[in-house]
């Protein structure tokens, strides 16, 4: 894309502010990018949570010199040789600039919408017509009112394909994205539940989806899937485009599909297409990955692609990994992996990630792109500065083409032929005490390099999505009032998730302040490089001096630990030391009595070595119903007390007294900051927010045996059974984190699609499960809490509350966290 910001003034219809020549070759909507080119125009967009009119300040600083905005900058004079584009709305300036470059592409444009499947389906389509065409896909699932057209840009007339992917929460959204992909074929997945609460039904919802197509050659869908046929047999538009059908059951279909047989891991079909049957081997066996196989090879069959290709795409397939993962490494090191897609889009996603480490020493692994269509200098260039502009420390380059461009990277840069040879000359001391990025096309294999560089540790583990924790962060800002802040607490091992990790997500997502237990945890986020505000809520006094060494805010709950915390911040000559003064209003943990406060506040006024930077109180039962008129009473006993302390401070603090159930049922109550707990790892119910769960803990099976009849299981025999049992032993038991209240039938594992009972006695490192009955073996899957068995369900087995078994998985489980 080439413009200048006279060219974005006339095609966004916008007023320009500035000089009309200065050129534009990259759009970007994030302030935060880890890599901005000098000629990007940054499009401030206002959101529900955010206002990017607010960071062109900094992104000046870093030299863009283009802005669309909806709202010129009051101190518009300071920014000297820059254009302002002024629109009425940005996101739909977005949308014509995407459309404008849109009208400039030569090639074939696919869209793909649909319930679920979407991603897939545009991966594997992406990866069979790349063998023999040149194609761009927009970058993960880039699917939104943002994502389409940031997608959209990346065409160029050296493709001969784009992919695009489009979803949809509202009505009215696909008739946006139609008119910027203006797809020349369509590729429809299903109709499913996905975002069905802002539709009438499915029916509405379908129609909705249907749209992307209104004005598409070729459309693609599944005859068995009743609803989507049926929509489109009585639209007279959808009807005259060319329609390819896929069934498993209609024999008159454009595509009809006849499952022959099934091998271990592999699907054979026998797909019937112009008269011309051909047998297809699909490495799959679930239903949901062969639907997506056949719907891929259906599109390719239907452009005409030689049924050789098709036949050797498909048997290559291998499941898309959906997820950027974060795993301890050797040496001390880090790994995000991710194995998804290779294209300088997604290269620079994941370097976005990486940016969430600060204040580590970083490296990437990255293998060749694969059917860019693009000349290798060119494409390698880009690289080489994305890997300068974002100051990666050490890069591995793996594959024929990046050896043949190796002298566009840095000197230290180190090069493979590949992934073979990159093993062969492995040595375990090349990585220590950095952030490893492995970045690579999935031909590459790059999983083989993980398991090298992959702390070896047992198998089972905990996952934390950290997409679901900052969706979770999301909603409870929709709660908040302009310029309330959040307080986010991550202590207790961030409730048994790993505090570095989360710390670092939340600080890339600008919160106010973390808050830790006691300063051992405050020290472990800054040694791990965090440098935002940490609030130690427990102090011993005999930390003081490892809270200053530290820069951690102490809470001060009694007159002793006050003097403890004044003498020592007086001993290293400190002025306005921030601490934190917590009010005893009626749960009676930790605090000042009411009765307290006049004395404290004198107290206080005295002392210049510390400086009061927030009061705050603890609700004692806003999550029930019952106990609402004590909350109310908590709540005026603390707006009493802090207004004595300000008084006789005569300055302004912070208050704060919100937990994650306060935050949305006392929204009154918000003050000048909020503090949400378990809440952000969508633990419990809590009214009005829509929360995810972000953690799952897994094991996997480690032996599988027969038990006669008769013979008992486990510790005490206590477990024995009068038929013939198949159990199975798995790695995980009390000392990982799993209640012993849960054996001996009364808790559960999912394993395999159904839930089995945990039998005999749970033991130190092990418990075993009855799977009779069950096609599951040594290596598969069980699920101890997660999608498919509730936590909270565990705790009430176990007569206790999540929080109690979160913070029981100890040290020893691996955390595996993961980005979508």
């Amino acid at each position: 894309m080439q413009l200048t910001s006279s060219d974005i003034a006339f095609v966004t219809e916008g007023i320009l502010y500035g000089p009309a020549g200065i050129r534009v070759s990259e759009i970007i909507t994030d302030s935060r990018n880890a890599f901005i080119a000098p000629d990007a125009a940054f499009v401030a967009i206002i959101g529900v949570n955010h206002d990017g009119h607010l960071f062109i300040g900094s992104l000046y600083n870093k030299g863009v010199r283009v802005f669309i905005v909806s709202e010129l900058p009051a101190d518009i004079n300071n920014y000297p040789e820059t254009a302002f584009i002024q629109c009425s709305n940005t996101v739909e300036g977005l949308h014509k600039i995407a459309l404008w470059h849109r009208k400039q592409f030569r090639g074939k444009v696919i869209g793909i919408t649909g319930s679920t499947g979407k991603t897939i389906v545009k991966e594997w389509l992406a990866d069979i017509l790349g063998k023999a065409y040149s194609v761009v896909r927009s970058p993960k699932s880039y699917n939104s009112q943002i994502g389409v057209p940031l997608s959209v840009l990346k065409l160029g007339n050296n493709y001969d394909y784009g992919i695009f992917e489009a979803g949809i929460s509202f009505p009215g959204e696909m008739e946006k994205l139609e008119r910027i992909i203006m797809p020349e074929a369509g590729i429809i997945t299903n109709i499913g539940d996905a975002h069905r609460e802002n539709f009438s039904g499915d029916r509405e919802k379908g129609r909705e989806k249907l749209r992307l197509f209104r004005n598409a050659g070729m459309i693609v869908y599944s005859r068995d899937q009743l609803l989507v046929r049926d929509l489109i047999g009585s639209d007279d538009k959808l009807r005259s485009a060319k329609l390819v059908g896929w069934s498993f059951s209609d024999t008159d279909a454009e595509v009809y599909v006849r499952i022959t047989r099934s091998l271990k891991g592999h699907t054979i079909a026998e797909i019937t297409f112009s008269g011309n049957t051909v047998e297809y081997d699909i490495p799959f066996t679930d239903r949901a990955s062969v639907e997506n196989a056949v719907t891929v090879a259906s599109a390719c069959l239907a452009m005409g692609m030689e049924t050789a290709t098709i036949r050797k795409g498909l048997s290559e397939l291998t499941a898309v990994a959906m997820r950027m993962e974060l795993k301890n490494g050797i040496n001390n090191c880090q790994l995000i992996e991710d194995y998804y897609n290779s294209d300088p889009g997604s290269l620079l996603m994941a370097l976005e990630f990486l940016k969430q480490f600060n204040g580590r020493k970083t490296s990437l692994i990255l293998s060749d792109f694969l059917q860019t269509g693009r000349s290798e200098t060119e494409l390698y260039s880009e690289v080489a500065s994305l890997v300068a502009g974002t100051g990666i420390n050490k890069f591995t380059g793996i594959g024929e083409a990046l050896c043949r461009n190796c002298a566009l990277f840095g000197p230290e840069a180190k090069f493979f032929h590949s992934t073979d040879e990159f093993i062969r000359r492995f040595s375990s001391d090349m990585y220590r005490d950095e952030i490893i990025l492995i970045k690579g096309a999935r031909i590459f294999e790059f999983e083989r390099i993980g398991r090298l560089l992959e702390q070896q540790v047992h198998t089972t583990h905990l996952e934390i999505n950290l997409d679901a924790i900052s969706h979770n962060l999301n909603e409870f800002r929709r709660f908040l009032r302009p310029g309330t802040r959040i307080m986010a607490m991550v202590k207790a091992f961030a409730y048994g998730s790993g505090p570095a990790e989360i710390a670092s997500l939340l600080e890339f997502h600008r919160v106010s302040y973390l808050a830790v237990a006691n300063a051992d945890e405050g020290a472990v986020l800054r040694e791990a490089g965090i440098t935002m505000p940490v609030i130690v809520m427990n102090p011993d006094p005999s930390a003081s001096d490892q809270l200053i060494r530290y820069n951690l805010e102490p809470e001060i709950y009694s007159f002793s630990a006050l003097s403890s915390f004044a003498r020592a911040a007086a001993r290293h000559g400190l002025v306005n030391y921030p601490v934190h003064i917590k009010i005893d209003t009626g749960m009676h943990r930790l605090g000042f009595l009411p009765a307290e406060i006049k004395e404290l506040s004198v107290t206080l006024k005295s002392l210049n070595c510390i400086k009061v930077m927030s009061v705050f109180s603890h609700l004692a039962g806003s999550d029930d119903e019952s106990l609402d008129e004590f909350t109310h009473r908590q709540a005026d006993v603390f707006q009493n007390a802090a207004s004595v302390i300000k008084n006789e401070l005569g300055y302004s603090f912070l208050m704060h007294l919100l937990n994650t159930s306060g935050i949305a049922r006392f929204p009154e109550y918000q003050f000048d900051m909020v503090r949400p707990g378990i809440g952000m790892y969508g633990i419990g119910r809590h009214p009005g927010l829509d929360l995810r769960p972000a953690g799952r803990f897994l094991t996997r099976i480690s032996q599988v045996k027969v038990i006669p009849a008769g013979e008992p299981v486990g510790y005490g025999c206590r477990d024995v059974s009068e038929k013939q049992r198949v159990i199975a032993v798995l790695p995980v038991g009390y000392a990982d984190g799993l209640n012993r209240k849960l054996g001996n039938g009364n808790g559960y594992l999912f394993i395999k699609g159904r839930r089995v009972e945990i039998a005999g006695n749970i033991c130190m490192d092990m418990c075993m499960a009855d799977i009779t009955g069950l096609d599951a073996a040594e290596g598969d899957e069980a699920e101890i809490f997660g999608a498919n068995i509730k936590l909270e369900e565990l705790a009430a087995i176990c007569e206790t509350i999540p929080y109690e078994l979160l913070t029981s998985i100890p040290g020893r489980v691996k955390r595996i966290f993961f980005t979508e």
